[in-house]
């Protein structure tokens, strides 16, 4: 089967140390409101996801990885600090971070993730659904109140993101 361009997305650090091509990216973006996103990125992050077979770098000199948590680690860039990179520590799939990507992305904005512990300095308006935690667990309001929707899953407001 041959990939066309379209499947195929390029990106990198903002000083070139760390370039790469990420194939067959969702069109998806969550917005992640994570504290650990708000304090890695000083703001929410757009992530899309893939699997780690589906990421080739054609430079990574500058690539570090980070432990943020017992879950999670995440992947910058040591000489420019642009934070590019989320996975679970248990591995299964990476989110590359929407800003490091070249354009056009061609990507859509699909959730908000962690909204409990989102930032009290902007506010969410924009119609996307709203989750407590992962988009498989229950559904909140835009300022981060539960919604009693039936859902099942991760529940709790730790805010500390994976």
């Amino acid at each position: 089967m041959t990939e066309t361009k379209s499947t195929i997305h390029s990106g990198g650090c903002l000083c070139g140390q760390v370039r790469f091509q990420a194939r067959n990216l969702g069109p998806a973006l969550s917005f992640c409101h994570c504290r650990q996103c708000l304090k890695t990125h000083g703001n929410f992050a757009a992530y899309a996801r893939l699997s780690p077979d589906n990421l080739l770098f054609e430079r990574q000199e500058g690539l570090s990885w980070y432990a943020s948590s017992a879950q999670a680690k995440r992947g910058f860039c040591r000489n420019c600090g642009a934070s590019l990179f989320w996975a679970p520590t248990q591995g299964g799939h990476i989110s590359v971070s929407a800003g490091c990507l070249d354009q056009p992305t061609g990507l859509t904005p699909e959730t908000h993730i962690f909204v409990a512990s989102k930032g009290d300095y902007y506010r969410l308006d924009d119609g996307l659904p709203c989750y407590l935690e992962y988009a498989d667990g229950p559904r909140c309001d835009p300022q981060g109140l539960p919604l009693d929707t039936g859902c099942t899953g991760r529940t709790g407001r730790s805010g500390r993101g994976e």
